[in-house]
């Protein structure tokens, strides 16, 4: 209900248009471009990453949804809609390179072997996505972020982002689950060396409808609301 009603107060207000940066580029050069809707000197910062797996990109539809409202007072909303344009391209889970960006940060990191679909890289932070995110993070110092994925209908949470994984899937009428982090994802690297709330919301299979996306950027805007 919350959620709803920041959205109903969302609607129909014109929204200035997003700040836009790029902040860096992929394998085979194509930007990576964040959004940022509200001040961008707001003391509650939120991120979203709307794509990291090239095949799990249903979350972009809320991102650009989000980019046409308001922020709520006092907190600014970043958005990324898509941080592996190359994958996307592809339609597959890893970047040019072959390597899934979330095993590719620095936190309990491992390589793997180079065509497994969890292949890490050479190093953490190997490969320019991750970097541009990295920056992004270090920079920007979210107090939540939320990244996208596909395709278990189910929103993941572990140690430090419980409750506020817990709250979304409230917020959304998704189920939620306790899971541990991935090795050398970017929610273990957040969670664990910044201490920031980091967690992966799980859509289902296929694209997302309008309604769907209406219902994840509501719970978003309620959580940007927050203190």
């Amino acid at each position: 209900m919350l959620a709803e009603l920041v959205f109903a107060a969302a609607i129909g207000v014109a929204a200035p248009r997003p700040y836009v940066e790029t902040i860096g580029h992929t394998t085979e050069d194509r930007p990576i471009v964040a959004r940022a809707v509200g001040n961008r000197g707001s003391d509650r910062r939120v991120l979203v990453i709307g794509c990291i797996h090239g095949n799990e990109c249903a979350g972009v539809r809320v991102t650009r949804r989000l980019a046409e409202l308001r922020a709520p007072e006092g907190s600014v909303v970043w958005l990324v809609h898509q941080l592996n344009p190359d994958g996307a391209l592809r339609h597959v889970r890893g970047n040019a390179r072959g390597v899934d960006l979330n095993r590719n940060f620095p936190v309990e990191w491992r390589s793997g072997s180079p065509g497994d679909l969890t292949y890490g890289g050479t190093a953490p932070l190997s490969e320019p996505e991750s970097r541009a995110i990295r920056r992004l993070i270090v920079r920007i110092d979210p107090d939540v972020t939320i990244w996208f994925h596909q395709p278990q209908k189910v929103v993941r949470g572990f140690g430090t982002s419980k409750a506020a994984a817990r709250r979304y899937a409230r917020l959304t009428g998704m189920g939620y689950r306790t899971i541990r982090w991935p090795p050398g994802s970017a929610t273990m690297w957040q969670n664990r060396a910044r201490g920031e709330a980091s967690y992966g919301v799980e859509l289902k299979p296929g694209p997302l409808t309008r309604r769907g996306a209406n219902g994840h950027a509501a719970a978003i805007l309620a959580i940007a609301r927050s203190r």
